[in-house]
């Protein structure tokens, strides 16, 4: 089982491991799932063979790798649930939630998708749906979320904010916290005399220009 370690595995086996999984958080986070087990080694400064040694499958690299993530996206869906006010705690969740995809491209990815077919992700998925949509429900009746507001506006503010993975990481975050205020507030039901909550500050962004466009 991954996480789990033999009590006899030799300390440069451990050390390998270290390195394997330090390398999968840095390759994964900036460059998505789609990065090559390959560059992973070559990260790690270890062998094709110490990787798959340790892991034999990209499956149980990824689940390994995110594990920390995951733990903490579950301990975010137990506060914001536990929340007496329901609107603090769907906007808390939903804040939360994007400052994980943020510092990693790759557990956004694995959030998302599923990669591979790997029911872990798709669990966690469903559990924060799930207590996004019960938050939603107990906001709704406060007054204090949209009537209109459905679960697959969840979905869809999700997939706007994987736009951001191709900023650099400080930016990125910068511009997560900024997009979740906005989106947030854009869920908000309040009456028109209410002060907006103010923003998060805006990243330093530039946009690239491609070659042949005007």
């Amino acid at each position: 089982m991954t996480g789990q370690l033999p009590q006899t595995m030799r300390s440069d086996a451990r050390d390998n491991r270290a390195r394997i999984l330090d390398a999968a958080r840095a390759v994964f986070g900036e460059q998505g799932l789609g990065a090559p087990m390959r560059e992973i080694a070559r990260h790690g400064n270890v062998g094709p063979a110490t990787l798959y040694r340790h892991f034999p499958t990209k499956q149980a690299l990824v689940l390994e790798t995110f594990a920390e993530q995951r733990r903490a996206c579950r301990a975010a869906v137990r506060d914001a649930l536990a929340d007496t006010d329901p609107w603090h705690g769907f906007r808390s969740l939903v804040e939360r939630i994007c400052e994980l995809h943020a510092h990693s491209r790759g557990f956004a990815d694995a959030f998302m998708t599923a990669f591979p077919e790997a029911m872990d992700f798709t669990a966690d998925r469903e559990q924060t749906l799930h207590a996004v949509g019960e938050l939603a429900r107990r906001a709704q009746k406060t007054g204090r979320l949209r009537h209109d507001f459905v679960i697959d506006d969840l979905v869809l503010m999700l997939m706007a904010h994987r736009g951001l993975q191709d900023a650099p990481l400080a930016a990125r975050i910068t511009a997560s916290r900024r997009f979740a205020a906005y989106v947030t507030e854009a869920f908000r039901a309040a009456p028109e005399t209410a002060a907006p909550t103010p923003l998060p500050p805006a990243p330093r962004l530039r946009i690239t220009h491609t070659p042949g466009t005007p």
